[in-house]
């Protein structure tokens, strides 16, 4: 075989093997930790296996997500703080599969840059990794991808992909019926959707990442990279105590969006009185002059998932929810007329 006239590599052309394999080395301990039943091989294969019999199912149904963190990237990568980017990954993946009444069992990460930065690269996957441990998901597998000429320096993008399983028969929503309670569990903050509207908000304030942030301790940057709040173990322990109908994941939409699509057919009435809204949308809201209503289609606004429950069971899952460390309010009840209603922007 040839030596070829000039030795060019694929290093100089601006991939490093050698990183790749490095990053692989330094995340597999974070990997590891994020093992539970049915994890059968770990990072570096061309593939990742699980094993359902052993993660206790007999007739299973599988479930999968996909997300990304949308321009909330941008954030991260300006400020330098890209250590829970991962967790909102894992986030916006596993508390859409407990809607469904799955139990997240694994995730996978795609993770592409222009050039590798080991240290900023494995904060990300670490981040990851502490989302699936705290959503009782196995990290079995993931890309990592240098792609020279196609991001600019520093930035990077994200994607995740999660698989969870339930018993055939165990699928929400089912059984909605007006009358059902809608229990709202508290967010964290704005998660991760709405972004380009948080930035362009801060973009007109003249606010930068690091000044003072004007509604909690902290700078600004670090206030809206507040990670998406993980739901799943509260939420699945609520479906096993029975009683509830829907859950909800408030992301892009809001509430006025989202709710209709776990409803079957039926509407709701919310009482915008019945929780407290965190102090960055009082900011935003302010900030660009934003109707009530915009703000409702736009951001959780301090509701990240809802849950509907039978009127009779109410109490107790509000106990359990509030047990499991949940904020939980009684935010409305379900109709029989279709639709999202707001009293309180009617009156």
């Amino acid at each position: 075989m040839s030596d070829g006239k000039n030795g060019i590599t694929y290093a100089d052309a601006g991939v490093d093997i050698q990183a790749g394999n490095d990053l692989v080395d330094r995340i597999k301990p974070a990997a590891k930790a994020t093992d539970r039943p049915g994890t059968m091989s770990g990072l570096g294969g061309f593939g990742a296996l699980f094993d359902l019999k052993a993660a206790g199912y007999d007739d299973p149904i599988l479930v999968a997500a996909t997300d990304g963190v949308g321009t909330k990237l941008r954030i991260a990568i300006d400020t330098g703080h890209v250590d829970t980017i991962g967790i909102d990954l894992v986030a916006m993946c596993v508390n859409d599969l407990v809607c469904q009444g799955a139990e997240p069992l694994f995730f996978l990460d795609y993770f592409a840059t222009g050039k590798l930065e080991l240290d900023q690269a494995a904060a990300i996957v670490e981040g990851i990794a502490k989302g699936c441990a705290n959503s009782g998901a196995a990290l079995i597998g993931g890309e990592t991808a240098e792609m020279p000429g196609m991001y600019a320096k520093g930035d990077f993008d994200l994607a995740g992909f999660a698989v969870g399983a339930m018993e055939r028969g165990q699928d929400l929503p089912a059984g909605v019926g007006a009358g059902d309670v809608l229990l709202g569990l508290a967010s964290d903050g704005v998660h991760s959707n709405g972004y380009s509207l948080v930035r362009k908000l801060v973009e007109t304030s003249g606010l930068g990442w690091d000044a003072d942030c004007p509604w909690a301790d902290g700078s600004l940057g670090a206030a809206l990279l507040t990670p998406t709040r993980l739901y799943v173990k509260s939420c699945l322990d609520a479906v096993r105590a029975g009683g509830v109908h829907a859950l909800a994941h408030i992301t892009g939409g809001g509430l006025t969006e989202n709710l209709p699509r776990v409803l079957q057919g039926l509407g709701a009435e919310i009482d915008l009185t019945a929780w407290e809204k965190p102090g960055v949308f009082t900011w935003l809201q302010a900030q660009g002059g934003i109707s009530e209503a915009e703000m409702l289609k736009t951001f959780n606004y301090g509701v990240g998932m809802v849950l509907v429950v039978d009127t009779a069971e109410a109490d107790a899952l509000t106990a359990l929810l509030t047990e499991a460390g949940e904020t939980v309010s009684r935010i409305g009840t379900v109709t029989e007329e279709a639709g999202i209603r707001y009293p309180a922007l009617q009156g």
